[in-house]
């Protein structure tokens, strides 16, 4: 496994890689978002008991994997800047943040909207919601912490043990909801008998989750690769300095 990362620690090599995939992913979104918007709103049957309110699920639940699941790829790519020192890791994260910030805070709103007419509130404290919304508040600490120094290196140790840290939190959003009693209802997707959803529902869900991961690997390629230039401008300006 590390001879494989270090293959793709040389920023070069990276930016080629990248570079190529990029044209396929932005493609694949387009197609992907258009088909499963219209699964979504024109083919998929209103629910029995939430009516049209449940098409706010394909945009929700979507949301709520990716916020979760970038997460899972900053910690892993902190673990990696932390172990091998690769520098591409340390700003795979820092590119990665702000786009899963903005999944988690689709997430929380959506689920807000859904929640009125569902619940009769906007907001409860219970777990799945409070640790969503912790969730958030890792995202805006982690964004902070790069910006709190002028040292990158000294940035990227810090902003690795605070993604590692909240890593934790990351199972107690997924469980909540079999651990504790939550209003929140409990997995139908991902569960040991299999999905516990209609086709007809699934199939749309499954393909806008697919919409998001492409849609988070476009925008990721365009910021990872203006972070990678942008550290060796910063290279460049300190050498020119010291000349």
């Amino acid at each position: 496994m590390a001879v494989d990362l270090h293959r793709f620690a040389n920023p070069t090599r990276f930016l080629r890689l990248v570079s190529a995939i990029f044209p396929w992913a932005a493609g694949l979104t387009v197609i992907l978002l258009g088909t499963g918007l219209y699964l979504a709103l024109f083919v998929s049957p209103e629910d029995y008991q939430q009516g049209d309110t449940v098409r706010i699920m394909f945009v929700h639940v979507p949301a709520a994997w990716m916020s979760m699941g970038v997460y899972t790829m900053m910690a892993v790519s902190a673990a990696v800047g932390w172990i091998w020192k690769h520098p591409v890791a340390d700003l795979s994260g820092k590119a990665a943040a702000p786009i899963g910030a903005c999944f988690t805070f689709l997430a929380l709103v959506t689920g807000s909207l859904w929640g009125q007419p569902m619940w009769g509130t906007y907001w409860v404290w219970d777990a799945r919601l409070t640790s969503m919304l912790i969730l958030f508040f890792l995202y805006l600490g982690y964004m902070a912490v790069w910006e709190s120094f002028d040292d990158q290196s000294k940035a990227a140790k810090a902003a690795a043990i605070l993604v590692l840290v909240g890593a934790i939190n990351i199972p107690i959003i997924k469980f909540s909801v079999d651990w504790w009693n939550t209003l929140h209802q409990p997995a139908s997707v991902a569960t040991m008998e299999g999905p516990k959803i209609h086709s007809s529902i699934l199939t749309p869900l499954l393909v806008m989750g697919v919409a998001y991961l492409s849609l988070f690997t476009t925008i990721f390629i365009v910021r990872v690769k203006a972070e990678i230039l942008d550290r060796r401008l910063r290279i460049m300006q300190v050498n020119a300095l010291q000349e």
